[in-house]
């Protein structure tokens, strides 16, 4: 066993036990979801304490606390007061999000009214163990801003079995990766920018044997890590969806995948041809690819789409290093099971779950403030700030002063923590979310972050929502998330003639670790 599968290990006999206490404290407590749609505590005239969680990030101005500051104290003043209700956060550490929780939910009496968590398996468990409000009779009849907000979509994130269990934040922005190459390597070359896997294959040859940057023994044909955003765009290349534009949600899924084989053939092709990083086993998170592009060694890679645009990020360092390249999008990898479309992963419509305990008083309140959050322009109001000191409005879009104060700024410390029923800055419809997105970068890389979005959002295919847990992804996914990572190394660096062995064993290695009963379970939930 490997050290990171035992410390999974050890993880999952926490979690045991943390269940174990949490089992009976879960369902302590509990008054029904119709005594709850009734009314709460605040219609009889008394004033009532509404308990919020809020990540601390160690970050808090020093005018200000995380839990009274200009955020905090605007939410009082326009929801709190007016619904006589005393709203009050309380801070959670980032770093320990699911540790405090589980602490927390076992407490019942401690826990805020509304909690939240990235991790789907641990909304699941919660949901599981009776400790989560039913919210859709809540949300019918006190969210009515809400429930349009964050559409059917988005709200299915939260259903178990045809309960809603979970408000999930809606995500602004979908699109996930991008492909880049060196225009200016191709100039020199007389090359047309490739269409196709083929000529992309083909363009990396001419690459490695011309070296168009004139960089000898650092040229780099295709930059590659051991990171997602460098190995999911060439494999959703190759695999089949599902069922329509839907494929399975976790990365460690994609050993299930028709195609998967063909994918890591293509890579093993690429690394024996010397036409990928030869180290990127080494580079987990992607620190050695961002410095070879800044220097001008590689002549295409895949990435995040945003991540190379920030200031001083590889791109403008490119640009420094390099004053002659020319870095430009690129949508070169084709599947041939999908018609020879693009194909690519994007996110959910989901951000984070948000949560109402079952043992909590004031899940009307908590339904109330969250539906206030979603209504008129509070949410831009929380995320951006006062108008005509930290933005102004530019074609209706909220853009940020470049001269605003410190204290302006300072204002919007925990913002986008405060602003949990949306996942970055969402503004009415996809379009004009991605244009106040991309006006958030740097002027000049404003024009190329736009054609790297259409690249990151044509032909995509997103994650297939169950309407219960699967089980074995919450049994079996660290042990198969480190294992997708060796299959992926030692497919990619067998010789060729031993490909088929190598991959033959990774591949029942990773069936033996739960992988079979993961496919077993997909395939049952999926009928």
């Amino acid at each position: 066993m490997t050290r990171k599968a035992t410390k999974g290990s050890l993880k999952k006999l926490m979690s045991l036990a943390l269940t174990a206490v949490m089992g009976v404290s879960l369902l302590a407590g509990c008054s029904s979801a119709e005594d709850k749609a009734e009314g709460g505590a605040s219609g009889d005239g008394k004033r009532v304490t509404l308990k919020v969680e809020l990540f601390d990030r160690g970050k808090t101005p020093s005018q200000y606390t995380i839990s009274n500051n200009f955020i905090s104290q605007m939410i009082q003043k326009n929801f709190g007061d007016p619904n006589n209700i005393d709203v009050k956060f309380v801070p959670v550490q980032r770093s320990e999000e699911v540790t405090k929780l589980n602490v927390l939910m076992a407490s019942a009496s401690d826990v805020p009214d509304i909690v939240f968590v990235y991790d789907s398996s641990v909304f699941y468990r919660y949901a599981q163990q009776g400790g989560l409000t039913d919210v859709g009779e809540l949300i019918d009849q006190h969210g009515p801003n809400l429930k349009k907000f964050l559409g059917e979509d988005t709200l299915k994130f939260g259903q178990v079995e045809g309960q809603q269990f979970a408000i999930p934040g809606k995500r602004a922005i979908t699109a996930r990766y991008s492909s880049f190459i060196r225009q200016d390597w191709l100039d020199k070359l007389g090359l047309p920018v490739p269409q196709t896997t083929d000529e992309l294959y083909n363009t990396l040859k001419a690459f490695k044997e011309k070296d168009p940057g004139n960089m000898g023994s650092q040229n780099i044909p295709m930059g590659f890590a051991l990171a997602p955003a460098a190995y999911e765009p060439l494999i959703y290349s190759f695999i089949k969806p599902i069922a329509g534009d839907k494929t399975y949600a976790q990365r460690y899924e994609l050993p299930l995948h028709e195609g998967f084989k063909e994918s890591m053939q293509f890579l093993n092709k690429l690394y024996n041809e010397g036409l990928i990083s030869k180290d990127f086993s080494l580079d987990k998170d992607k620190t050695q690819q961002g410095k070879d592009v800044a220097n001008g060694n590689i002549g295409f890679f895949s990435e995040d789409v945003d991540s190379i645009f920030w200031p001083e990020a590889s791109y403008d360092l490119l640009k420094k290093n390099k004053p002659d390249s020319k870095l430009i999008p690129v949508d070169a990898y084709t599947n041939s099971n999908v018609d020879g479309k693009h194909i690519k992963s994007r996110y959910g419509s989901n951000g984070m779950y948000i949560m109402i305990p079952k043992s909590s008083e004031r899940a009307v309140e908590a339904i109330k403030y969250l539906d206030w959050m979603a209504s008129d322009n509070n949410l831009t109001a929380i995320y951006n700030g006062v108008e005509g000191e930290n933005y102004e409005l530019v074609d209706g879009i909220p853009v940020v002063k470049e001269d605003a104060t410190q204290e302006a700024k300072d204002r919007l410390f925990n913002a986008g923590d405060t602003a949990i029923i949306s996942n970055g800055k969402n503004l009415g419809d996809q379009a004009m979310n991605e244009k106040a997105w991309i006006m958030g970068f740097p002027p000049a890389n404003q024009e190329v972050l736009k054609k790297a979005l259409e690249v990151a959002n044509t032909d995509t295919i997103g994650p297939i929502v169950f309407s219960k847990p699967i089980q074995s992804e919450m049994k079996y996914s660290t042990a198969l998330t480190d294992k997708l990572d060796v299959i992926i190394v030692k497919t990619a660096m067998a010789k060729p003639e031993e490909f088929e062995a190598v991959y033959e064993k990774e591949i029942a290695d990773y069936m033996s670790l739960g992988g079979a009963e993961l496919k077993k379970e997909l395939e049952a939930a999926e009928q």
